[in-house]
């Protein structure tokens, strides 16, 4: 997807993005363009998942009834369906603005986060089924609750859920959630500062042993961000703290850990030229 681009005719010439398709030779298709309009959404974001029948679903910040975001499901042709428009706001009951990848699970249901909305404006993680009817898991509250995340869900094979919130906590720092099927949450861990990571906003990974690792767009040693494990055992662990000599800064975006334990990020700022890297970091 892309967050802009598309339409000239939408968002002031800017355009309000697409979802697009590149072959293995590397032609282009673009499958749908979104539009400024109450039965679209616009601005998308978190990427796409795919179900077992080829079909896409993700998630946009902005459109829809009331301006705030949708969930929608594009088929392989590119048919796009509304699945959900989302109403919230501070002091309602329902998210606004959905980020970061959903998740699926075997019978059709899909979770993701909304980065606001909610009673405290403090955003929701949510539920919907193959009907498109929405149910609220959890509703961020701030201190000590986690607030705002940015970063969506991923799933184990137990069906709980796991995420981040960017601030919140105890030291308003952020949070690692764990949400479990009955919709119970508990912080797992609260950020702090200094030499600790804050402001998470990228998704969790998962390793085949359960461990977590994320990173923090700020904080550390130097205040360029960080790596970080969440283990088994409810320990969490600096794994590189960015922003020394020539090191990359603010680590965002998706990380991946291979069978060995590498784990491989990119950063947008530091480096040589000053303009992000990518890394690894051993075991």
């Amino acid at each position: 997807m892309t967050t802009s681009g598309g339409n000239a005719s939408c968002n002031g010439g800017q355009g309000c993005g697409t979802v697009f398709k590149l072959d293995p030779s590397g032609k282009k298709q673009v499958l749908h363009y979104f539009t400024l309009s109450t039965i679209d959404g616009w601005a998308p974001a978190g990427g796409l998942v795919q179900d077992s029948k080829g079909n896409f679903y993700g998630a946009t910040q902005l459109g829809g009834t009331t301006g705030v975001g949708v969930v929608f499901k594009l088929q392989p042709g590119g048919m796009e369906t509304l699945l959900y428009s989302f109403t919230g706001g501070s002091g309602g009951s329902d998210g606004a603005n959905p980020n970061g990848p959903l998740v699926l699970d075997r019978a059709g249901n899909i979770y993701g986060t909304t980065t606001e909305g909610g009673p405290g404006n403090a955003g929701v993680a949510f539920k919907l089924d193959a009907a498109g009817s929405e149910a609220i898991l959890h509703t961020f509250s701030g201190k000590p609750d986690g607030a705002n995340p940015m970063a969506g869900l991923i799933r184990d094979p137990a069906g709980n859920l796991y995420g981040t919130t960017n601030i919140g906590g105890a030291s308003n720092a952020g949070t690692i959630f764990k949400i479990d099927p009955t919709g119970k949450e508990t912080i797992l861990y609260t950020f702090s500062k200094p030499g600790d990571g804050e402001f998470p906003q990228a998704p969790l990974v998962r390793d085949s042993a359960g461990n977590l690792y994320g990173n923090n767009v700020m904080g550390g040693d130097d205040d360029g961000g960080t790596v970080f494990k969440y283990d088994t055992s409810g320990k969490e662990t600096v794994l590189h703290s960015f922003g020394a000599g020539n090191d990359g800064q603010y680590p965002n975006g998706v990380m991946a850990v291979d069978s060995a334990g590498n784990v491989y990020g990119a950063t947008v700022r530091g480096g040589t030229f000053a303009s992000g890297t990518v890394f690894t970091i051993a075991p």
